[in-house]
């Protein structure tokens, strides 16, 4: 019941509210221990009395409490430091703890400014999950990396701060809190310390600055003035405060907080709406009076301080500038000039061109009246052309008002003294003399004053000075590359300033009119030609008023040919109305050509040798010095050249631009496609692979490299070529050797009879060993050619499919071969020789591989013309072919046609006989019934 109870162990803790009880509700309270000894550690227990008769639950509740000895330690020695605005700062901190318990630390630098109070910013932290969060006034410089806290060591923990600002003077300390984690994994402050404070003074940099005062000099009595006093230079936000003079008399005075003083003088007429002072901006101040009269006139002048706010809150005065005195008066009449001139500061211009006059008057600004007068060349009489009033009113001569008219005149007021007037689009009728009058109204009684110039203006005609040229920059242009054509018109040695309609034309090589290229008209329309499609994505187009441009990319055989531009000259205001064309020319044609770029290809045409062991694997490499520049492709060729034979080169495989393989003839079997493939190293390196290389693959490799370019039209063009030195593969002896014998013959055979060629071995021969022969001929008006492949399986390989009818290829005894021609014929004629190799069982596992070959003479073949025969002597009359081959059909036809006949006689005999077979029946039948009837009459007679 009394909240003060307590044993005397406690009594003086409880006393100063160290320890005390907080009752939160009925039923629940608190007991609060606001500073903690190691004493305190042990079990705490809550009991309350029962006040009823009966138990009904649990009336304590014990809880355990560890009391972890405070070692936490900040340190931070203390000290005043004077810093200049711009410069870096650097503090440190040390901060140690001796717990036993796992706990976090967290530190946190504070600035206390001056004049705040103990109210402290947050600069930076780092917190107990060690993530660094800026305050929120220092989050821009925190980002910038003009704020950072690093961690030295152990214990030492670091502000940066770089570019010191002003705002930045006061107190700085540093704050460690120690964390632990709660069984309920929640994180609690367990105690908090804070250094001495170090005290930071940043003394502003001073930023030169000028003063100047914008303001007009002369002003009309009863005009508003203003007077604007400009700040420039100095710092991005100063603080300035403005004083303003009058004749050397101060009138009023703005501080850097916006607050006005106005001397005693000036109150009253501020307050009548007379007078304004005002900030414009950080850096501008206004003095506006409403209402000018003769007691306004003199001399005013702006002082400008930019100051700083001290340690005791008043403002510091770092430097001051005042302004050169400005002086205002009040306007009086005077004497005036007039000029008139041209805008180009030309009296001639040609005829559709815009005629632009500037009339202009000096003196002081008042409101004027103009009028323009034109006295057309050979006449006296003057034809007003346009005018306006003081309040701005415009009025056009009949002859410029109407819309559709092509001199359509406009009269514009540039500034107060300043009028000019356009005449959109020349006629020679627009030579003469031009006459400007300003007018102005002086005195109560509004009486005019005025004052004339005149200037003469020269319209020439167009039609003859007109010259349209076409050039290009590179008339012979390299494929894909860009070319330029170029239309300039000019009127005599002056650029054209009206509205052209351009129209291209291009004439193709095999061709001998021109086509429709393209049409600029004059209102920015394109027209692209129908029959030239290949310019519309290739072609960027631009234009001005005296010159057409395109561009053309991408350059193929397609646009080489012959060109031509031609112009139409247009009135200015063409655009609204459909005005003729008031001239036209044509270019001299140009002709562009398109060639092939020069070829920077070259390979590596060193020869070398290669000798390798039968069955192995090696590699030809070809290597490509140097390429032309650019998006090119190369295509690369293999050629072998048999070491033993005068055969011509042989092409294994092709690389293609679109990277196909493509093998060649006597390398089109899947055997030898298995065994050759070629592969690109790099850019400039290519191999030929030679899987199981064996006899018969000895010989010479080369490759042959082209470049070959792409062009926009999809076609490949070839740029150049080269061919690389030779490599020449031999295979290490491996002891085995075929000798086939060498006697050369000649041997005669008639035309449609059958002749053998026999090829037969010499030496010993290994019962190992299999053997295959190939069989070639040449003829007098060809090359070599294999015929036939008798292989070491037995299969039979044809050169031409042609001969599998003719020709026969086999072995009579193991050591002769034999070519069997059946029905020879004259073109058979020709040198024949085989190639016999020998094939044994190499590696493991095993496979059979060619380790020698030898071949023979050549057999000379000659077919001699056989005699002539009856059929043949019949085959060669031409006349007695046709003769043999059309009486047969002839004679049958004619058989036929008798036996049709036959048939037709026969079926009339037939129905003939037939007829006269029914007649005699019929008479037959009537004498039969003629007698029954005489007999009945008998009858009747004798019973009658």
């Amino acid at each position: 019941m009394d909240d003060t109870f307590s044993y005397v162990v406690y009594a003086n803790r409880v006393k100063s509210r160290e320890i005390y009880v907080e009752r939160v509700q009925g039923n629940s309270v608190f007991l609060h221990i606001s500073k903690l000894q190691m004493k305190d550690t042990g079990e705490y227990e809550c009991f309350t009395p029962n006040t009823d008769e009966k138990y009904y639950g649990t009336y304590s509740a014990k809880t355990n409490l560890t009391v972890i000895p405070d070692t936490l330690s900040v340190a931070m020695a203390p000290q005043t430091l004077n810093k200049e605005e711009g410069e870096q700062l650097e503090l440190t901190c040390e901060v140690s703890k001796a717990t036993a318990q796992h706990t976090h630390l967290s530190i946190t630098w504070y600035l206390m400014k001056d004049g705040e109070g103990s109210q402290a910013s947050k600069i930076i932290s780092l917190s107990k999950d060690f993530t660094l969060l800026p305050g929120p006034l220092f989050t821009e410089r925190f980002a910038a990396g003009d704020v950072r806290l690093d961690k030295l060591g152990v214990t030492t923990f670091r502000l940066s701060m770089g570019r010191l600002q002003p705002s930045d003077q006061g107190q700085l300390f540093c704050e460690a809190s120690e964390w632990i984690q709660d069984p309920d994994e929640t994180w609690t402050s367990i105690t908090k310390k804070q250094t001495d404070r170090t005290t930071l003074r940043v003394q502003p940099t001073v930023r030169d600055f000028q003063v100047n005062i914008r303001a007009e000099s002369t002003v009309h009595e009863g005009k508003s003035l203003e007077l604007v006093c400009l700040v420039m230079g100095g710092g991005q936000d100063p603080h300035l405060q403005a004083t303003w003079f009058f004749n050397d008399v101060e009138m009023a005075h703005i501080d850097a907080g916006g607050v006005l003083d106005l001397k005693k003088d000036y109150q009253e007429r501020a307050s009548q709406g007379q007078l304004q002072v005002s900030k414009l901006s950080p850096k501008s101040f206004s003095l506006k009076i409403f209402s000018v009269g003769p007691e306004n006139e003199g001399a005013y002048r702006c002082v400008v301080a930019e100051v700083t706010r001290a340690q005791m809150g008043s403002w510091q005065v770092l430097q001051k500038k005042q302004s050169p005195d400005s002086f205002v008066r009040l306007w009086k009449q005077a004497a005036r000039n007039v000029v008139v001139s041209t805008k180009n500061r030309q009296q001639a211009v040609w005829e559709g061109e815009a005629l632009t006059l500037l009339c202009k008057a000096d003196g002081a600004e008042n409101l004027l009246t103009v009028a323009w007068w034109h006295v057309p060349q050979n006449q006296t009489q003057p034809v007003f052309v346009a005018g306006m009033e003081q309040d701005g009113t415009v009025k056009l001569g009949a002859s410029y008002a109407e819309l559709d008219n092509l001199r359509n005149a406009r009269l514009e007021k540039m500034d107060w003294a300043t009028f000019q007037l356009e005449i959109a689009s020349t006629t020679l009728t627009d030579s003469g003399m031009y006459e400007c009058r300003v007018s102005e109204r002086t005195g109560s009684q509004a009486r005019n004053q005025s004052w004339t110039q005149k200037l003469s203006i020269t319209v020439k005609p167009l039609e003859s000075s007109l010259q349209v040229s076409l050039m290009s920059r590179l008339p012979q242009v390299k494929l894909t590359n860009t070319f330029d054509l170029s239309c300039i018109v000019r009127v005599g040695y002056s650029d054209l300033k009206v509205p052209l309609t351009v129209t291209w034309l291009f004439q193709p090589p095999r061709s001998r009119a021109f086509d429709l290229l393209l049409q600029i008209t004059h209102n920015g329309t394109i027209e692209w030609g129908r029959g030239l499609p290949q310019f519309q994505r290739k072609t960027k187009i631009s234009q001005s008023s005296f010159h057409s441009r395109l561009l053309i990319h991408d350059a193929t055989e397609e646009e080489a040919g012959v060109y031509q531009c031609k112009v139409e000259v247009y009135d200015r205001n063409s655009l609204h109305t459909n005005s003729p064309v008031r001239a036209s020319a044509s270019s001299h044609p140009l002709r562009i050509t398109v060639t092939l770029p020069e070829s920077k290809l070259k390979v590596n045409s060193s020869s070398q040798v290669q000798e390798i062991s039968i069955n192995s694997n090696t590699d030809i490499e070809c290597s490509v010095l140097s390429q032309s520049p650019g998006h090119l492709q190369l295509v690369v060729t293999w050629y072998f050249s048999p070491i033993s034979t005068d055969a011509p080169w042989l092409r294994i495989l092709e690389v293609d631009q679109n990277h196909v393989v493509k093998y060649g003839d006597e390398f089109q079997t899947t055997r030898r496609k298995q065994k050759f493939h070629a592969e690109k190293v790099s850019q400039d390196l290519f191999q030929l692979h030679i899987l199981n290389v064996e006899d018969s693959d000895q010989g010479r490799y080369r490759c042959a490299v082209e470049e070959w370019l792409w062009s926009t039209n999809s076609t490949w063009h070839k740029l150049g070529g080269q061919t690389s030195g030779l490599t020449e593969l031999k295979l290490r002896p491996t002891g085995s050797k075929v000798r086939i014998s060498k006697g050369s013959r000649t041997e005669n055979a008639s035309e449609h009879s059958e002749v053998t060629i026999c090829c037969s071995l010499e030496g010993a021969i290994s019962p190992a060993a299999l053997f295959s022969v190939m069989w070639y001929r040449q003829r007098e008006d060809s090359g070599s050619r294999m015929l036939v492949h008798l292989q070491h399986d037995g299969l039979l390989e044809y050169g031409e499919e042609g001969l599998r009818w003719r020709l026969h290829s086999y072995r009579s005894s193991a050591a002769d071969f034999v070519l069997a021609l059946q029905r020879v014929e004259m073109k058979d004629a020709g040198k024949y020789w085989c190639k016999v190799a020998e094939w044994q069982l190499h590696g493991n596992p095993s496979k059979w591989v060619s380790q020698a070959s030898d071949e023979s003479q050549p057999v000379v073949l000659r077919v001699l013309p056989s005699e002539p025969t009856l059929p043949s002597r019949i085959c060669l009359s031409a006349p007695l072919v046709y003769f043999l081959f059309i009486c047969p059909f002839v004679i049958l036809l004619f058989l036929l046609m008798s036996l049709l006949c036959l048939y037709c006689k026969a079926k009339k005999l037939s129905a003939l006989r037939l007829s006269m077979q029914k007649e005699q029946s019929l008479w037959v039948n009537l004498k039969e019934a003629g007698g029954r009837t005489t007999n009945r009459m008998g009858d009747d007679d004798e019973d009658s």
